[in-house]
């Protein structure tokens, strides 16, 4: 009888583990909405190996012995506790530099948040220490800031410029993304850039609205076609200018997205869904109607919590969203001030509570998708045979305490593309 096949060198096994597989139904493809957001694909008591960056095999009951007798590098028994996906942070603008301690002083001490943008703090504190950075201060920055969101259970990541509100400062804040993405190497996970030049209007700057659009060109041409997104907002850019961006940005065939409804609803959601936006996030201020209207579209609807809990706990309506037929999913908006946020264990507890997300629905937002928000489904958001190697041990035996008690989900092991992560890096001393 012929000797099993050894695994390829860097397996590694986790067996008595109670699996949530989120695995897709035959040729399933997009968000889940309904029924299916609660369906986790659960194999109580089952195994998981990696095979270099991607997952090797999975199964219910003892691993093969192929796996058992050559486990590699790694092999851990479970004991019961949770394996899943590696989370998928589908909204983030985590490349900054600076700080905002003094604009969370001001909100202490009663100020509104567009009240500090109108006076040239919120945003635009930012946008001047940006301006002032190298490509290599912000990646720097952004790989530090990764590093805190990959202990906490992050994989894949989207991540956005819009800090630059300059043709000069918005390159370099992709440049500074890009570089960090390829300099990862082939193993980690894919960290998907956003164009954000459409994130605010800069005082020093009135026409930088048909500059932003102007560059759409140049951006495809240096990084291809990346995701462009507008903040629609009181003080930012509105309706107009945002539809502008976008046929621009279709004409180029750049996917869009769009902060919408954050304090006010403008108008523009039902626009933005007719221009065929790929998703729409906040939606704290959204009327019933264009709520209605987006659930029923094919955007994903991005929630927000951590800037309701930051800002002023105001929260969007995702249990009406989900009623009426949407795609939930959810993430950090990880950001130096309306959202200092970078766990997805802690948006996971929030959606419960705030959004009044089902446990499984949490977890699914969190994963399969986040991941179907920025068109990465078949890659991650599961575990599934060929999928990225991007798993989590947790040190729980019912997933309902990843979302009941604050951080309790806490991953005991981090696995991306097959490899144990490092502990978080420490921030640079002039990290936020």
């Amino acid at each position: 009888m012929a000797s099993p096949t050894p695994p390829p060198r860097g397996s590694c096994l986790i067996e008595n583990a109670r699996l949530l597989t989120l695995a897709p139904t035959q040729g399933e493809r997009g968000p889940r909405r309904g029924a299916r957001l609660n369906d986790l694909g659960i194999i109580e008591r089952g195994w998981i190996a990696t095979a270099g960056s991607r997952i090797g095999g999975i199964g219910s009951g003892d691993a093969p012995d192929a796996w058992r007798l050559f486990a590699g590098e790694r092999r851990v028994n479970a004991q019961g506790r949770v394996v899943l996906p590696a989370f998928v942070d589908c909204h983030t603008h985590a490349c900054w530099t600076g700080d905002r301690y003094d604009e969370a002083a001001m909100k202490l001490a009663g100020r509104e948040y567009l009240d500090i943008l109108a006076s040239g703090g919120g945003i635009m504190s930012t946008v001047r220490s940006v301006r002032a950075s190298a490509v290599d201060d912000l990646a720097a920055q952004l790989t530090a800031h990764l590093g805190l969101m990959r202990a906490s259970g992050t994989g894949a990541i989207e991540v956005k410029s819009g800090y630059g509100l300059s043709v000069d400062a918005e390159m370099r804040m992709l440049e500074a993304i890009t570089q960090v993405a390829a300099s990862a190497g082939e193993w980690m996970p894919p960290i998907v850039p956003t164009f954000l030049g459409a994130h605010a209007i800069p005082s020093d700057d009135p026409a930088w609205v048909d500059a932003c659009i102007e560059m759409l060109p140049r951006v495809v041409e240096r990084f291809g076609r990346l995701q462009c997104d507008a903040y629609c907002e009181r003080g930012a850019w509105d309706p107009q200018q945002c539809a502008q961006l976008f046929t621009r940005a279709r004409a180029l065939s750049m996917p869009c997205s769009v902060h919408v409804d954050q304090f006010h609803a403008l108008g523009f959601l039902s626009q933005a869904i007719a221009l065929g936006v790929r998703s729409v996030a906040h939606l704290e201020a959204s009327t019933a109607n264009e709520l209605e209207l987006a659930a029923q579209s094919d955007a994903v609807g991005i929630f927000l919590p951590g800037s309701g809990l930051h800002l002023d706990l105001r929260f969007a309506n995702a249990r009406r969203f989900i009623a009426q037929g949407g795609a939930p999913a959810i993430a950090t908006n990880c950001n130096p001030g309306s959202s200092p946020l970078y766990s997805m264990p802690l948006v996971i507890a929030l959606a419960t509570r705030f959004l009044q997300l089902t446990y499984g629905e949490s977890i699914c937002a969190a994963t399969w998708n986040a991941a179907a928000a920025l068109g990465l489904e078949t890659e991650c958001g599961a575990l599934v045979e060929g999928y990225r190697g991007d798993l989590l041990l947790l040190p729980i035996k019912d997933e309902r305490a990843l979302a009941h008690e604050y951080e309790s989900g806490a991953p005991e092991l981090v696995m991306l593309g097959g490899r144990e992560i490092s502990p978080s890096p420490v921030l640079p001393q002039d990290a936020a």
